[in-house]
């Protein structure tokens, strides 16, 4: 499960690695497996989840569209490689969606509290990977739309995998994720460190919603 801190990267640079890129490998790659022209909307795209698959889904050569929640953001989301980027506060992101895609849909679709709008936008099967929740865990699923797109619904966490199955998943990373980072094609977005003793402060920062990327907490401060 332990990785070398790529060439060129700090420690706490590195530190902003492993549960996003675990996370965003396994599920958009592995289970997703997203393909090279392929479409993928990345709700939260300035998370530390939504930077990570935004830039990783650019890298390996889809087409990404993203959600976030203000104009800030989203032209963040497009900084880091989004070609569509669309403030769910104000726009109507299905809509948008369908007609960047030019009404085909998008082929997967990452995360978010919309069960039955994700479903509207997955195209012919196309595939759902719900990776986390913020409201509910719970949703009404219309599993007729769901046969006639022939849609594929998936969900993973990480925590409670075996050190073996995370070793794989490390082993992919270091093959094929490691060497672009290496080469600056992908970074860690962190929006700020903290000493340890500011802990409470990062979560405040968090808890207020205008980060763009990972918060570090440094040990050795």
């Amino acid at each position: 499960q332990v990785l070398p801190i790529p060439k060129g990267l700090t420690g706490i640079q590195a530190a902003g690695i492993p549960a996003t890129f675990f996370t965003v490998w396994t599920n958009v790659f592995q289970r997703g497996k997203l393909k090279h022209s392929e479409s993928i909307l990345i709700h939260g795209g300035t998370s530390g989840i939504g930077t990570t698959a935004i830039q990783l889904a650019r890298a390996f050569g889809a087409q990404v569209l993203t959600t976030a929640g203000s104009d800030e953001k989203c032209e963040a989301a497009k900084k880091l490689g989004a070609a569509h980027a669309f403030n769910y506060r104000t726009t109507d992101w299905v809509a948008e969606a369908k007609r960047a895609t030019n009404g085909h849909g998008v082929d997967d679709i990452v995360g978010g509290d919309y069960m039955s709008r994700n479903l509207d936008l997955l195209a012919v099967e196309g595939r759902l990977l719900q990776i986390a929740f913020l409201k509910h865990a719970k949703a009404e699923l219309d599993f007729s739309v769901m046969m006639r797109k022939r849609a594929w619904i998936t969900g993973s966490t990480l925590r409670p995998r075996t050190p073996a199955e995370k070793g794989a998943i490390a082993r992919d990373l270091r093959e094929h994720v490691w060497p672009l980072i290496e080469q600056g094609v992908v970074a860690p977005v962190i929006h700020e460190s903290f000493p340890l003793a500011q802990a409470s402060e990062a979560h405040r920062l968090m808890e207020s919603s205008t980060h763009i990327g990972k918060l570090i907490l440094d040990v050795s401060r």
